[in-house]
């Protein structure tokens, strides 16, 4: 058969608790190292593969030398070789695989609308398959705006030439999809720390406490907004605040300490402009900056308990994800060599059931002094009756586990009254009589 639903139930509860169950941990460890990291880890090195490829396109080849003088035309015919298997193998993938799961959720009708009006397919509220799509639409864009096509009618010597005329005019927009492009082929590599639950606990808890450093911003942008506007107002001659768009970049610099500290001279003959600077600069570095201290803190120690728990469903959805890739001759060998039929042995020649995995552990890890385990001799043939159990009357297991309750409280008893005849004589005697009628009883019930 298939696998079960219950790791896709459990990644979609999205509970950091009961992820973290040692039962849960088992079967997962042993989906992840035995058949779906092998998987994942193919379909990632081929993404590792086009980000290089990207790279050499896009940061390496085209800055080899200061002049575009001293630029040859083999450095050129690389640079085109490498964008076409881009758009080939990269910019193809991804549309096929985004009208896919378009098609799907369409289909379903697994649709989300924003504001109760505007429809959204849901697989697009995942960061993944977001950057995915904008990904895909910067590589369109860059096809469409390709330099070395533009100038495959110029009349220049070297083949594949990208800095003529004819494409002078878009390739600073060129340029900065291309920019957007390589920050969001870095940001989907993230993917591969699910490998390590640490890494990927530690990626998982600067998304949590990122929101904290965006209301900061927020909030920073909001006071920048209005102590510029209200700087403006005044009746002032400086050049770094004329004007309510200049203002804010000064206040921006001052907030970030990069404002030329010469400048303040300046601000220092203006009275009424000095008192706004040095209430912003407080709000800004002794209200403000502390509050993003605190906030930060308190996020960090919310998630911090459940870090293992989120990371450890990141690794199940990818683990759901993988598995439906995996075909039905690679899951009976996995199953096969699972080895259900077998049965497990409990100890050295303890022979049990069949139909489970086994994991050892150090023999001193859990020390147990009482066998949970019934064991009785004979045939196990159903038509046999059920074994009568022995010592139900008390047997020298019982008597003894008595026998050794009683000394345990008795000795109680003794260290009790030894600290009661300190403090006097009447406290000794009823501890000792306590100690007495314990003892009575147990003797009785023997």
């Amino acid at each position: 058969g298939k696998m079960n639903k219950a790791m896709e139930w459990l990644s979609d509860n999205k509970d950091p608790k009961i992820i973290c169950h040692p039962a849960v941990v088992m079967f997962s460890d042993v989906f992840w190292g035995q058949l779906a990291n092998r998987y994942f880890l193919l379909g990632r090195l081929y993404f590792l593969f086009m980000l290089i490829v990207f790279l050499f396109s896009q940061s390496i080849l085209n800055h080899l030398h200061a002049h575009i003088e001293d630029e040859k035309e083999e450095e050129y015919i690389g640079i085109f070789a490498c964008r076409i298997v881009i758009y080939l193998g990269s910019m193809t993938r991804f549309i096929y695989q985004q009208m896919k799961q378009l098609i799907t959720d369409c289909r379903s009708g697994n649709v989300t609308r924003i504001g109760g009006i505007l429809p959204v397919p849901t697989y697009l509220f995942s960061y993944k398959e977001f950057g995915s799509m904008v990904l895909m639409t910067c590589l369109i864009l860059m096809l469409c705006l390709e330099p070395i096509l533009h100038c495959l009618g110029s009349d220049n010597k070297k083949l594949f030439y990208p800095h003529c005329k004819e494409a002078k005019n878009i390739k600073d927009a060129y340029s900065v999809i291309a920019a957007v492009a390589m920050l969001l082929y870095w940001l989907l590599l993230t993917d591969l720390t699910v490998f390590s639950m640490r890494i990927s606990a530690f990626l998982l808890v600067i998304g949590r406490v990122a929101s904290e450093v965006g209301l900061f911003l927020g909030a920073l942008v909001y006071i920048i907004v209005s102590f510029a506007s209200a700087i403006s107002s005044l009746n002032q001659k400086l050049k770094d605040f004329a004007g309510m768009h200049v203002g804010g970049l000064s206040l921006w610099e001052i907030a970030l300490g990069m404002y030329p500290t010469s400048h303040f001279e300046q601000v220092m003959d203006e009275p009424f402009v000095m008192v706004a600077i040095w209430l912003f600069a407080v709000l800004i570095a002794v209200f403000l900056m502390n509050l993003l201290i605190a906030q930060l803190n308190g996020a960090y120690a919310a998630v911090y308990d459940d870090m293992v728990g989120y990371a450890r469903l990141n690794r199940a959805a990818v683990i759901v994800t993988t598995l439906e890739q995996v075909s039905d001759k690679r899951w009976a060998r996995f199953i096969q060599a699972q080895r259900f039929e077998e049965r497990l042995e409990f100890n050295e020649g303890d022979i049990g059931l069949p139909g489970g995995l086994q994991l050892t552990e150090p023999s001193n890890a859990n020390p147990t002094t009482v066998d949970a385990i019934r064991r009785f001799g004979g045939s196990t043939s159903r038509a046999m009756p059920w074994p009568e159990e022995e010592n139900l009357d008390g047997g020298d297991d019982d008597k003894f586990d008595r026998l050794e309750k009683l000394i345990v409280r008795a000795t109680k008893n003794m260290g009790g009254s030894g600290r009661s005849k300190k403090g006097g004589s009447s406290s000794a005697g009823a501890s000792g009589s306590g100690g007495g009628s314990a003892g009575a009883e147990e003797e009785g019930s023997e």
